[in-house]
């Protein structure tokens, strides 16, 4: 008899347990509506059948966007158009795919070109101790100066930016 009513004690808790897991979870999704300041006609951000961040997902977006403050308008930041290079790029090989795309007004393009070639000039050139503080490297301040100048519209002082990063590389 005691087993009995030990068990149901633990069936009752674990019950209870599970409820409270299966309210909170629900908390946690959006329920089917969009996060607050979302923008995609999609209630997760991607096209049915996209997991987000993965292939064609949305938004999608061809302009520069989501650099710094003044240019976000949406918590989620749209997929940028590829520069079309491989993996094994230099940061010289973006830089110039930048240039090209801002020469050409494609500005999501250069920004993510941008992004690429700031990510691989810091790749393995920080310490483990160093890693709260700004690069001093001549070339990827440049690149973070083209990524400001994009942000607010300024193409040719973002051209010009590359000119002074490619000069360091």
């Amino acid at each position: 008899m005691k087993f009995a009513q030990t068990s149901a004690v633990i069936l009752v808790g674990l019950a209870a347990a599970l409820g409270s897991s299966v309210a909170c979870a629900q908390g946690l999704q959006t329920q089917g509506r969009q996060p607050q300041g979302t923008q995609t006609p999609y209630p997760t951000g991607a096209r049915p059948g996209n997991e987000i961040g993965t292939g064609q997902s949305l938004p999608l977006s061809n302009n520069a966007s989501n650099i710094g403050p003044a240019d976000t308008g949406n918590v989620i930041a749209p997929r940028l158009p590829s520069p079309g290079l491989g993996d094994g790029s230099s940061p010289r090989d973006f830089l110039v795919a930048a240039r090209q795309a801002l020469a050409s007004n494609r500005t999501g393009e250069a920004q993510e070109a941008l992004e690429r070639a700031e990510s691989r000039s810091l790749a393995g050139n920080v310490l483990a101790s160093d890693i709260s503080q700004p690069s001093q490297q001549a070339s990827t301040r440049n690149i973070a100066a083209a990524r400001r100048a994009l942000a607010t519209g300024d193409k040719s002082a973002a051209i010009q930016a590359i000119d002074f990063a490619l000069k360091g590389l």
